[in-house]
């Protein structure tokens, strides 16, 4: 048996297609363009080149890119400031910090200086708080396109043992809310977990996000499973003596187990992006409902419609 490998890039691809053709539909009618503002503070190699491909993809698919690049320097009461323009912009329906931040700024205060309602990478405590509860929310991006890739497999999940290994706010806590509202039995794995691979054994779903490179192989999956790695890990390549990106899992070992899997680049990775833009569109048609008004923050959650619980 060879695993189904399920094409981020295809799937992000045809998101983006869907999400231009929609903003195609509201600036022909007279509408605003939805913007996107994403602010690097420093100069981090790999938080420059993800920037730069946010900034392409907004631009692409018709919506307004705003970029703020500030020094590493920048102290935390200029940031602070940036985001509360930003939040009182009429113009911009999503607002993205890039983490990591320099390390004098405190970068839960940064996030939670965001307004709720324009905090598209889903971080915000208001919009954790309400996924944790059943509410609608901000999903952060990367657990978003993971569960859109799991639901190109197979559409309904009820009933099956979802196993996540890695239990980050970023992706791992926020995977096991999405799975549990799909009607999944999870179990979180992590660094403690004793028996780790008899524990993965038993997942139908079974979700790579703990960075460590290769950690889970043929031993941990069981036959016919849905593989989602998240990992991105950069490590030497003895063929070429350059860095290569490998995730997780094991991708060679485990192909031949698992009934689909994401490959290392181009599976989540291109989502994560695709549902950015997504997050943003859908706090603009929000925000556009309530004549910009992004104050009741609360009331907008609840009747936007923005995510499924």
């Amino acid at each position: 048996m060879t695993a189904k490998l399920i094409d981020g890039k295809a799937i992000a691809a045809s998101l983006r297609a869907e999400l231009a053709a929609r903003i195609a539909k509201l600036t022909e009618a007279g509408a605003r363009k939805p913007g996107l503002a994403v602010v690097l503070v420093g100069e981090d190699p790999a938080s420059q080149v993800y920037v730069g491909s946010k900034v392409k993809q907004t631009t692409e698919i018709g919506m307004l890119s705003i970029e703020h690049r500030l020094p590493a320097e920048t102290t935390e009461a200029t940031l602070l400031a940036l985001v509360a323009k930003l939040n009182a912009d009429p113009t911009i329906d999503g607002i993205l910090v890039q983490l990591p931040l320099p390390a004098h700024i405190d970068a839960d205060k940064v996030i939670e200086a965001i307004t709720p309602g324009k905090d598209v990478d889903g971080f915000h405590p208001v919009n954790v708080g309400r996924l944790s509860t059943g509410g609608r929310a901000f999903v952060p991006c990367t657990p978003r396109g993971s569960m859109k890739l799991i639901k190109s497999v197979r559409e309904n999940l009820s009933g099956l043992h979802a196993v996540v290994v890695g239990r980050s706010n970023i992706v791992g806590k926020p995977m096991l809310q999405l799975l549990l509202a799909e009607n999944c039995t999870v179990t979180v794995a992590h660094s403690r977990t004793k028996d780790l691979a008899e524990t993965c054994r038993q997942a139908d779903i079974l979700v790579a996000a703990v960075g460590r490179p290769r950690l889970l192989n043929e031993t941990h999956v069981k036959p016919g499973a849905i593989v989602i790695d998240v990992g991105i890990n950069r490590i030497a390549d003895p063929a070429t003596g350059k860095n290569k990106l490998v995730g997780d899992v094991d991708f060679d070992r485990v192909a031949p187990v698992a009934g689909a899997i994401t490959p290392v680049p181009g599976g989540v990775g291109p989502m994560t992006i695709a549902c950015l833009l997504e997050n943003t569109l859908e706090s603009y048609e929000a925000q556009t409902k309530k004549s910009g008004r992004f104050d009741a923050v609360t009331e907008w959650i609840c009747a936007s419609g923005n995510i499924q619980p």
